[in-house]
């Protein structure tokens, strides 16, 4: 501990008793602390604008919306039209069309083996995309807290710093210097806690998305294997 005390003093003080290095060093890791924070912020921004839209182009706006589709669907499945489905689907982003389309152009495979195909294709290429996507914003919500309160952790330690360093140090500069550490933890926590807002509101979109593909493929999966019976 004495060791320590004697290090900040060297580094607090220079030759006419003002602090020096220390300070200098631990207002540029400060502002560092704040550009990382500023960065974080951007980039769990960013997440949640690219993950929303992807959920809002892998959905029907409404289920009335895909109600109609898959109607026409069946409607086009009674009467074996499965070239008219495949056109209709073909360049749609939206998963349910995409099933659909992979689902009647893989019919030859037989009804088990389509089933099984498109139950994999939507988790590998819908539901573990959207994870992924979705781990950047858990992985920012984690990481804002932390930064903030190294950057609160540093602050501390500099004002500590000038305490050691100085044998008359003023009150109100020292207040100061801590309030501009707790910042930091502010400034992280501000960030995270409107980032969790934001995650749960996607967590419920993706799982609206996900219970109105599975009803509307057990639909399409019953008009299909009927068909392809006859």
């Amino acid at each position: 501990m004495e060791f320590f005390t004697n290090f900040l003093t060297l580094l607090g003080q220079d030759g006419s008793g003002e602090p020096d290095t220390m300070n200098t060093v631990f207002e540029w890791v400060g502002n560092g602390i704040y550009a990382v924070l500023g960065l974080t912020a951007l980039w769990g921004i960013y997440c949640v604008v690219i993950v929303w839209r992807r959920v809002a182009s892998k959905r029907f706006n409404s289920e009335q919306e895909q109600e109609a589709f898959i109607d026409q669907v069946e409607d086009r499945l009674s009467q074996k039209d499965f070239e008219s489905i495949e056109q209709s689907c073909h360049g749609d982003k939206r998963a349910m069309v995409q099933l659909v389309y992979m689902a009647v152009a893989n019919r030859q495979l037989g009804f088990a083996n389509v089933r099984q195909l498109i139950v994999d294709r939507f988790q590998r290429d819908v539901m573990s995309d959207l994870e992924n996507r979705t781990s950047w914003i858990t992985t920012v919500i984690k990481s804002a807290p932390m930064i903030g309160l190294l950057g609160t952790v540093i602050g501390m330690m500099g004002a500590f710093g000038q305490l050691a360093g100085s044998d008359n140090v003023e009150a109100k500069a020292l207040a100061g210097n801590i309030m501009v550490a707790l910042i930091t933890t502010a400034s992280g926590l501000t960030i995270a806690i409107p980032l969790v807002v934001a995650l749960a509101m996607i967590n419920i979109r993706i799982r609206k998305m996900e219970d109105l593909v599975g009803a509307g493929l057990q639909r399409v999966l019953g008009g299909l294997r009927t068909n392809l019976s006859d």
